[in-house]
């Protein structure tokens, strides 16, 4: 029993310091055996101060150990493999047959082309095409100078006969030398007197103007009033008053007169009539004078217009 821990610090100092003692002697005990503890306690921490670890250092050291056994072994094999290539038999290598150039130039070289005739490779002539479309016109140019006079040109032939030259008139005036006076319905002033009537337009019995060229008329009517009496009168288109001839009662007789233009149709009629007797009316003339007059002509031919 007092042999085992000093057996276990002999072999625990042997493995940690080479100058451990690594004696035993069985005869060592009692005060012997504590002085000698003693004595190497006392030792021991110079010889563990004297030589102290440092565990990053043994971890590189431990670290590099492989990586030296690595090239180690790839030099090994790279000399074995160059052994190798010496035992094999040479192979025939590819010889130049002209130098290479001394030094690259920063250009490419040029290199000459063949020159081939586009004549020779030029086809037949081909068909024309189609017209294109016209162009916008452009802008107008300033008017050029005025040339000069060309020669005068040959006389033509004569034309062929043209239609005659048609006119149109129609015109009328005739008077009455009679007195009027009204009754109980509308009278037609009928005249006695012809001063003109051209192409009897005028009926002188029925005392109406018939309108056989149509186109724009001048009409005039004139009266002499009856003293004490009124004149009341209309001219008349087609059977409707156009306009009225009026003169109130006086003591004394005047000449009246009214006129207008009218737009005449053919067949139509222009006349004029006394008003009924509705009151005291009357047209003063007589059998050595012609007081009463009528009259109309054409101004202008409805196809000229």
């Amino acid at each position: 029993m007092g042999s085992s821990p000093r057996k276990a610090w002999l072999s625990t100092a042997g493995s940690g310091s080479s100058v451990s003692p690594t004696f035993s002697h069985p005869r060592m005990e009692g005060p012997w055996a504590l002085s000698f503890l003693l004595l190497a306690c006392l030792l021991l921490p110079d010889s563990t101060l004297s030589q102290p670890s440092h565990p990053e250092e043994e971890q590189g050291e431990a670290t590099r150990a492989p990586s030296h056994r690595h090239a180690a072994r790839a030099e090994r094999d790279h000399e074995k493999y160059h052994r190798n290539l010496d035992k094999q038999p040479p192979r025939s290598q590819c010889v130049r047959c002209c130098n290479p150039p001394t030094h690259s130039s920063a250009y490419p070289m040029y290199q000459p082309l063949p020159h081939i005739n586009i004549t020779i490779l030029k086809g037949e002539k081909g068909d024309r095409g189609e017209r294109g479309l016209q162009g916008k016109f452009g802008k107008a140019g300033s008017a050029g100078s005025r040339g000069h006079t060309g020669p005068k040109g040959q006389k033509g032939s004569i034309g062929a006969t043209g239609e005659a030259c048609k006119s149109h008139y129609a015109a009328f005036s005739v008077g009455r030398k009679k007195p009027l006076h009204s009754n109980d319905y509308y009278q037609t002033l009928l005249f006695d007197t012809e001063f003109v009537n051209l192409y009897d337009h005028f009926n002188m019995f029925t005392g109406k103007f018939y309108c056989y060229v149509p186109g724009i008329y001048y009409f005039a009517l004139n009266v002499h009033t009856w003293n004490q009496k009124e004149t009341y009168l209309h001219m008349v288109k087609n059977g409707v008053e156009v306009v009225i001839l009026y003169a109130q009662q006086s003591d004394r007789s005047i000449m009246q007169s009214q006129s207008v233009m009218l737009e005449l149709q053919e067949q139509d009629e222009v006349w004029v009539r006394l008003f009924k007797g509705e009151r005291e009316n009357a047209v003063f003339s007589d059998e050595y004078d012609t007081y009463v007059t009528f009259s109309g002509y054409l101004i202008k031919h409805s196809g000229e217009l």
